[in-house]
């Protein structure tokens, strides 16, 4: 059509015709519980948009190990490329262990999968970047991860330099959450930064490691809004 809406064809194509962006969000509990179907509460206010959202499901364990799961997230990436040729960049969101699997995902060699996704943020919120120091603690005994394992699978020692365009990097924290998640998303920020990404540290007050990222599900929330 003229745009015109004129003529039977409307002004706006339907979604299945145009660009759209899809936020990816990815669930925390440790890798070990939850799942992609508690996870659309962040799906009204960012649907009502324009923005699709896209939750994804890993095996968590003991059935799934560390290097599975990090795979199986990439795939996914990959799977939403290939079946959705509209997305107009996607934008990973994910909280505790899932920003874990989304800072890995930044951190992969796209050639071995023959398709590029159009990463073009990602917003980590109250994520695990170095494994090594859960080795020791109840957290490994249903992961079982050796320490060549957690080392491989740590987005501290994985940070790459950033390539021209790249993504924007949200790392988000809760005033309430630990000291260790508060030390490890200053570190992997600072080594972002160091690297050339473009990467924020968002330190967010009167929220703890849970009411940080289900807050999501209203449109005033700060990080809704971000």
């Amino acid at each position: 059509g003229d745009g015109s809406g004129q003529g039977g064809h409307p002004a706006h194509p339907p979604l299945c015709c145009a660009a759209f962006p899809v936020l990816v969000y990815i669930h925390g509990g440790y890798w070990q519980c939850l799942s992609k179907d508690e996870s659309g509460f962040a799906a009204p206010p960012l649907v009502s948009q324009g923005v699709a959202v896209v939750a994804v499901g890993y095996d968590t364990a003991p059935k799934g190990h560390m290097d599975a799961m990090v795979l199986q997230v990439r795939r996914s990436l990959v799977f939403l490329v290939e079946q959705y040729p509209g997305i107009r960049g996607i934008y990973l969101c994910g909280h505790s262990a899932g920003a874990h699997l989304a800072a890995m995902a930044l951190a992969t060699d796209w050639t071995e999968f023959q398709v590029v996704p159009d990463i073009k943020g990602a917003v980590l919120v109250s994520g695990v970047y170095d494994l090594e120091p859960i080795l020791h603690t109840y957290v490994n005994d249903a992961l079982t991860m050796s320490r060549e394992v957690a080392q491989r699978n740590s987005p501290m020692r994985h940070v790459t330099p950033a390539v021209p365009g790249a993504c924007q990097v949200l790392v988000a924290v809760a005033q309430h959450d630990s000291p260790e998640f508060r030390r490890q998303s200053q570190e992997y920020s600072q080594a972002l930064r160091a690297a050339g990404w473009s990467v924020s540290l968002l330190d967010l007050a009167g929220v703890d490691h849970f009411d940080v990222i289900e807050k999501l599900s209203e449109d005033s929330y700060v990080l809704t809004q971000v």
